[in-house]
């Protein structure tokens, strides 16, 4: 892949499903470099028979479909360049789409009542005065902050623009161009906000996610709540379904109603009794039902071995579909009432997304060479591929296929990943790469960053150390108060079992990673001497400042590392702390930050730069402007094209490739 590839992207976003079980409504977007924006419509998915793919919609960016029950309408949401998300609708036949809303800060998560009458969605309510179009952030009152929670990466200030669910009403003959956008009417209103709002079948209330509970500000729980749907003056604030403040120990994360209306499925983790143990908490299934006072969830699914995304929850023929972590993979899980489970889509692919109607489940999922495509499975047989969107990047002749790795670290323990090996024979030099976290997992699906690298010649190690998910709680666990242990030994001997292919170059190494990664690959240079040169990408750095400058801070490193509150928590803080061994660093290190980095913030990535260029270290600083921490994942595609070649550029003068030209790296 070239940097320039990213053009050829195609990302399919979560499909809904007409009732007739016809047609998949899917949105797919794609960087576009030329105006510097992601693009994309809805299309229309045939499911049966030898139909082909056509647009729905053709706006600028269109996202996030949902299908009323009689099939007549599909809302979603529509942005211009440049512009906010506001709520629109379409007919499935096609035609001209309306607008709904026209919401200050934009407008999320569409959701058409049962009857086809209403429309739901989410949007953040600004103090007056704030966030003005056209204002001057400093002609702005100052924020006065009493609590920990009050911002969060990619979103920013919270305290003053809480998130709340509206409603509209939404006429059968649609709306002209000339007409008054229909007023919508709050149903959730004050400090506390809510997400992921789901109708009940009844369509007279909504569940939905808040941190509603009195101790809110300084524990990771959420709760289930019910809200009204035909509120009339001042709303009512909303009912537990779980309480916190009655003792649940759970973090609820998303809500679906069950088709009957009798229970609600909930994805959430135990974060137990203090509400903040989360380090290698799975994500499980549980049903609530709808009637029981207590609100006593039941899980159904195992708390020490099955992890699920929080993205993906859908129901289908009375079972709940869910998306479980399995080394490397994310396989599709029909789960029963009775907590029954049964494997529908399996092996290597990386399930996005799912939904259930018309007696089909739709998917979309990646594999090794795609980054994301349409998949149907009915009632018997494998999985059908109905799209196949990245043809064209694979046209290219620059996607390479990952060849698996297993071997065994320093004290036994199994360690698993990949080796991406660009052509020729070789040796080439080659690059462990480490994934932020750390309890996230590297997958088998089409990885750009990995692409890019081999493109350019290098071999690429990468792999899910201890600490990882999907890989079982104990796994995810291992990191507690053990950063830079087993987690440094794990990468290692993936290297190490990497290099006795003689294809790879052990003499010419380097090492790169963002975020957690970024630790462990600073880490890394702070124990030994080995690699060429390093990447450091929005790396957790310094423990000690993280606490005070992250949007996690006051908890995420506190639980991982220790406090360093007194003598006996310094030591230890420092024992696992980069930032505090930066003075045995001699390996050349190119520091990549975002400016509007929350999550690990930017003083991070400049200490870091600054301690070792003051030290004689040869260090770079590359900072982008605008972005925040998913600069590689959703950074503006120019600025994706930038950090594509500053990275090859670095690689290039500390490993450079036999007869490869420096004065085009890219290839």
């Amino acid at each position: 892949m070239l940097p320039t590839d990213l053009e050829l992207f195609q990302l399919p976003g979560t499909p809904a499903v007409l009732p007739d079980g016809t047609h998949a409504v899917v949105p797919v977007i794609h960087p576009r470099l030329s105006d510097d924006e992601y693009t994309g419509g809805l299309w229309m998915v045939p499911l049966v028979g030898d139909g082909t793919p056509y647009r729905l919609t053709r706006g600028h960016r269109d996202t996030a479909p949902d299908v009323s029950a009689d099939g007549r309408w599909v809302t979603f949401l529509r942005a211009e360049p440049q512009g906010r998300p506001q709520v629109h609708v379409v007919e499935t036949a096609g035609g001209e789409p309306f607008r709904l809303t026209d919401a200050p800060l934009g407008a999320s998560s569409p959701r058409i009542s049962p009857d086809g009458g209403r429309v739901a969605y989410l949007s953040r309510v600004p103090e007056p005065g704030r966030y003005e179009p056209d204002g001057r952030p400093a002609s702005e009152p100052p924020r006065h902050i009493t609590e920990l929670k009050y911002r969060a990466d990619g979103v920013g200030f919270v305290r003053d623009r809480p998130q709340h669910l509206f409603v509209v009403d939404l006429p059968a003959h649609g709306y002209g161009s000339g007409d008054t956008l229909p007023d919508p009417v709050a149903l959730t209103t004050g400090d506390v906000g809510v997400e992921g709002a789901r109708w009940l079948p009844s369509g007279e209330a909504l569940v939905a996610v808040s941190a509603r509970h009195e101790s809110r500000e300084t524990d990771l729980r959420q709760d289930a709540v019910v809200v009204e749907a035909r509120a009339t003056g001042k709303p009512r604030p909303p009912a537990a379904l779980t309480d916190a403040d009655a003792g649940s120990t759970l973090d609820v994360e998303a809500v679906l109603p069950s088709s009957d209306g009798a229970s609600v499925w909930l994805l959430a983790s135990d974060v137990g009794a203090s509400g903040r143990d989360f380090v290698g908490a799975q994500v499980g299934l549980f049903r609530v039902e709808l009637g029981d006072p207590l609100g006593r969830p039941v899980r159904l699914t195992d708390p020490e071995g099955v992890s699920l995304l929080t993205s993906v929850l859908a129901e289908h023929d009375g079972a709940a579909l869910v998306a479980a972590e399995a080394r490397g993979a994310v396989h599709l899980l029909r789960v029963d009432a009775d907590g029954a489970i049964g494997t529908l889509v399996d092996g290597v692919a990386v399930v996005s997304g799912a939904a259930g109607g018309g007696g089909r489940v739709v998917v979309t999922a990646a594999s090794p060479t795609s980054l994301g495509d349409v998949l149907v499975v009915d009632a018997v047989g494998e999985p059908t591929l109905r799209t196949d969107l990245s043809a064209a990047l694979r046209a290219t002749g620059r996607v390479r296929t990952p060849v698996e790795l297993t071997t065994r670290s320093s004290d036994g323990y199994p360690v698993h990943g990949w080796v991406v090996r660009p052509d020729g024979a070789g040796p080439h030099p080659t690059i462990l790469m480490i994934h932020g976290g750390p309890f996230s997992q590297y997958t088998h699906a089409l990885f750009d960053e990995v692409q890019v690298l081999a493109q350019a010649g290098y071999a690429v190690v990468y792999g899910n150390p201890r600490g990882s998910s999907g890989y079982g709680a104990e796994h995810g666990r291992a990191l507690q108060r053990a950063f830079g242990s087993v987690d440094t030994e794990d990468v290692l001997a993936l290297l190490g079992a990497a290099l006795t292919d003689p294809a790879l170059d052990g003499e010419r190494v380097g090492v790169m990673g963002g975020s957690y990664g970024g630790y462990l690959t600073a880490w890394l240079t702070t124990r030994t001497d080995r690699f060429a040169a390093a990447i450091v990408e929005r790396g957790f750095l310094d423990p000690v400042s993280f606490v005070g400058s992250s949007d996690i801070g006051w908890f995420f490193g506190l639980d991982y590392l220790g406090d360093a509150a007194d003598e006996v928590g310094a030591a230890a803080v420092a024992a696992q702390s980069p930032m505090a061994h930066v003075g045995e660093v001699r390996t050349p290190t190119l520091v990549i930050h975002s400016e509007q980095d929350w999550r690990c913030p930017v003083e991070q990535g400049q200490r870091w730069f600054v301690e070792l260029k003051r030290r004689g270290v040869e260090a770079e600083l590359l900072l982008f402007p605008g972005e925040g921490h998913e600069l590689t994942r959703s950074g503006t595609p120019r600025h994706r094209q930038v950090r594509f070649e500053h990275v090859l550029r670095w690689w290039e003068r500390h490993l450079p490739v036999t007869g490869r030209s420096t004065a085009d790296p890219t290839g």
